[in-house]
């Protein structure tokens, strides 16, 4: 029974079972998201019809950054679905629970009241958001098939932004969270986003014990690319 179970696990239908609950957020997600963006692109879509000059640049990148949220979520969704299965895996819940913290904490900071930002900030976040999630964005693509939530070893994959960090999936998201934190009343979005980066950090021990034990490559790569930032870490 115990033999079934683990060749079970190892399994495409087990796989997509697991993905499933991932892959309805990142649906609902999106289905909330649709209606804010063409609401907001109507707007800017008014203002260029009426009066181009008084157009808000924080208008255009908040649409920028509402559209690119949801096409990386409609990738992500895609991508936990086709994905291939893992060949191997952490054990524990620890390291299970970290990475669920480290990906979804960020979560609770819209849930906090919005403060007014001034101009020159307010475009600062939202620019912070389109690059970390164009980061973001560009390294699942790179994944593809071998995308995770969980520290799981599907294929080791070292081209495209792999090339300049080892986690660019990870780094794009701080930078991404850190300019949704700026939007929302400190000091608990910043608690919420410290929280995020702590768990995020212990995510990355926890994956990389895994593709070192599931590549033998995996230690020259690490050698020679950091972590999250070029020369420093």
């Amino acid at each position: 029974m115990i033999k079934r179970l683990q060749a079970f696990r190892r399994t495409k239908l087990y796989d997509f079972l697991t993905a499933f609950p991932v892959v309805a957020w990142f649906g609902f997600c999106v289905a909330q998201g649709l209606p804010s963006l063409m609401q907001q692109a109507a707007l800017a879509k008014l203002f260029l019809q009426t009066d181009p000059a008084v157009l808000p640049p924080s208008l255009l990148l908040d649409v920028a950054a509402k559209a690119i949220v949801i096409v990386f979520q409609a990738l992500l969704a895609v991508l936990f679905v086709i994905r291939t299965v893992p060949r191997t895996f952490a054990h524990g819940f620890f390291s299970r629970f970290a990475a669920l913290a480290g990906a979804f904490l960020g979560i609770g900071i819209p849930l906090l009241p919005p403060q007014e930002l001034s101009a020159p900030l307010h475009i600062v976040s939202l620019l912070l958001m389109i690059g970390g999630f164009a980061f973001m964005m560009s390294a699942a693509v790179a994944l593809g098939r071998s995308i995770s939530l969980l520290p799981e070893a599907r294929q080791l994959v070292t081209s495209g932004p792999y090339a300049l960090v080892r986690h660019p999936l990870y780094a794009g998201e701080a930078v991404a969270v850190a300019g949704l934190a700026m939007q929302y009343v400190a000091p608990w979005s910043y608690v919420i986003l410290g929280l995020q980066y702590a768990f995020q950090l212990r995510r990355i021990v926890n994956e990389e014990r895994v593709l070192r034990g599931a590549f033998p490559d995996y230690a020259a790569y690490a050698a020679r690319t950091a972590r999250l930032i070029p020369g420093v870490y």
